[in-house]
C-alpha cells in the first residue's frame, strides 16, 4: 500500500529488521548452546520445553532472507573516442516533420532521456542513430567500437516453438561478466530468475513479464556499451525494476531512455531530449523533475503540452497574455487559491497517512486511493493556477 518510493523504502526497513532479529537470535543460541552442553540428563518439563525451544531458535537462526532477484553483471566493450556524430538530420512522413537540421555528438558515459507527445519522432530518431531507419538527409557517423543494445517493443516477437534455453543459445553459448569471467548461458538465465526447468520451457508458455525478461537477457548477453531502452519498464516487476535502475546508475557506457515514468527518468537519466513537434528537439540540461520545475517556473506547463501526459487537456483557466493589468478579481482569486491549496496540502497528507499505516479494507482502500488521485490532479490545477497569477500580479509591479 503507498507508491512506488514507498514500498522500496518499506521493503529496506523489513530487510533490516529481520537481519537484525536473526542477529540477535544468534546471539541467544550461543548461550543457550551453553546451557545444552551442561544441561543434566533430568526429564523435568522446563528443562524439556527449553529444549523444545533451543531446536526452534536454531532452525531460525540459521535461516537467511531469500528473495529472487535479477542480477545483472555484464563488462561492456570498451568505447573508443567516437561513439556517435549526427549531422543535420532531416526526417518527414509526408506533411509530418520528424528530425529538422538536427545535429549531435554523443559523449562517453552519456545518460540521455527522450520525453514528447506520441508522434513527434522519438522512436524514428532510435531507428535512423541505430540504421534500422534512413534519414531523408543527413548522415549518422558510428564509432567502430560501438556495441548498441537496442530494446524496443517490436523486439519482444521470439520464435513461440523455441524453448528458452535455444533462444540464447542462438546468440551465444558462454556470456563475459564485468569480473572478466565467462558463464555458461544456462547459468547467465538464471541471473535472470530462468532457472533451468523454466529454461527449457517454450516461449509460447511465458507470461508478459517473462518474455521482457528474457529480451533483457539477450540484449546484456552481447555486453553493449551503448543501450537503448524505449519505454522499458513497462510490465517489468518492481524488484526487477529496481535491480535494472541500480545498474543503470552504475552503467559506464553510453544510455538513452524513452520512457514515461518520471521516477525511473529521474534516476537514470542526467539530461533530456524534448521532443516537441514539428522537428523541434530542445535539449534540457536535467532530469525531468528540474524540467518539470522549469517550466512550471516560467509559467509553460499545461497539461495538454506536458510530455509525460496522454490526455488531452483544454485550460480554461489561462490569462491573456496581453493583459498587464492585476485586477481586484485577481487579487481576490489569488487570495483564495492560497488557503485552497493549503486546505488541499493537508488533506492529501491526512489520505497518505491513512494509505501508509495499513489496515484497511478492501472497499476503503479503493476509496481513498481514488481521492488521493482527486486531490493531486486539484493541486496541480490550482497550482498552476498560482503559477500564473503570481507572474501576472509582478508584471503589473
Amino acid at each position: 500500500q503507498g507508491n512506488y518510493s514507498y514500498f522500496i523504502e518499506k521493503r529496506e526497513e523489513r530487510i533490516n529488521n529481520t537481519n537484525a532479529n536473526l542477529e540477535r537470535a544468534r546471539s541467544i543460541l550461543k548461550k543457550e548452546l551453553e546451557w545444552m552442553r551442561r544441561m543434566p540428563s533430568a526429564r523435568g518439563t522446563k528443562a524439556k520445553s527449553r529444549v523444545d525451544s533451543f531446536y526452534e531458535l536454531q532452525e531460525f537462526a540459521s535461516g537467511k532472507i531469500k528473495e529472487n532477484k535479477v542480477e545483472i553483471d555484464i563488462k561492456p566493450v570498451r568505447l573508443g573516442k567516437k561513439i556517435i556524430e549526427v549531422h543535420y538530420l532531416n526526417k518527414r512522413f509526408d506533411d509530418l516533420v520528424i528530425l529538422k537540421d538536427l545535429t549531435y555528438n554523443f559523449t562517453r558515459g552519456e545518460k540521455l532521456g527522450i520525453i514528447g507527445n506520441n508522434g513527434t519522432g522519438k522512436t524514428t530518431f532510435l531507428n535512423i542513430i541505430t540504421g534500422l531507419e534512413k534519414a531523408d538527409s543527413g548522415k549518422t557517423e558510428t564509432g567502430e567500437t560501438v556495441v548498441f543494445g537496442y530494446y524496443r517493443q517490436e523486439g519482444l516477437q521470439f520464435d513461440e516453438n523455441k524453448k528458452v534455453i535455444d533462444i540464447v543459445r542462438d546468440i551465444a553459448d558462454v556470456v563475459t561478466l564485468s569480473d572478466g569471467k565467462s558463464i555458461s548461458v544456462s547459468r547467465f538465465l538464471s541471473y535472470f530468475l530462468f532457472p533451468p526447468d523454466l529454461q527449457n520451457n517454450y516461449v509460447s508458455k511465458l507470461s508478459g513479464g517473462e518474455r521482457r525478461r528474457l529480451y533483457l537477457t539477450t540484449i546484456f548477453m552481447n555486453n553493449p556499451n551503448f543501450l537503448i531502452l524505449d519505454e522499458p519498464t513497462n510490465d517489468l516487476d518492481i524488484l526487477t525494476l529496481n535491480v535494472l535502475e541500480e545498474f543503470l546508475q552504475n552503467y559506464n557506457g553510453c544510455l538513452i531512455v524513452v520512457s514515461h515514468d518520471r521516477y525511473f527518468l529521474d534516476k537514470v537519466a542526467n539530461h533530456l531530449f524534448v521532443f516537441e513537434g514539428n522537428g523541434i528537439i530542445r535539449d534540457f540540461p536535467g532530469d525531468y523533475s528540474d524540467y518539470r520545475a522549469y517550466e512550471q517556473k516560467r509559467g509553460l506547463r499545461k497539461k495538454k503540452n506536458d510530455p509525460l501526459t496522454r490526455e488531452k487537456y483544454e485550460d480554461d483557466r489561462q490569462i491573456n497574455k496581453n493583459r498587464k493589468k492585476f485586477t481586484f478579481k485577481h487579487k481576490h482569486e489569488y487570495e483564495n487559491i492560497i488557503k485552497e491549496i493549503d486546505t488541499l496540502e493537508s488533506e492529501k497528507a491526512i489520505l497518505e497517512r491513512k494509505l501508509n499505516g495499513g489496515g484497511m479494507k478492501q472497499d476503503e482502500l479503493n476509496t481513498t486511493s481514488s481521492r488521493l488521485g482527486e486531490i493531486i490532479e486539484m493541486l496541480e490545477e490550482k497550482e498552476n493556477r498560482w503559477l500564473e497569477l503570481s507572474e501576472l500580479m509582478e508584471e503589473d509591479n
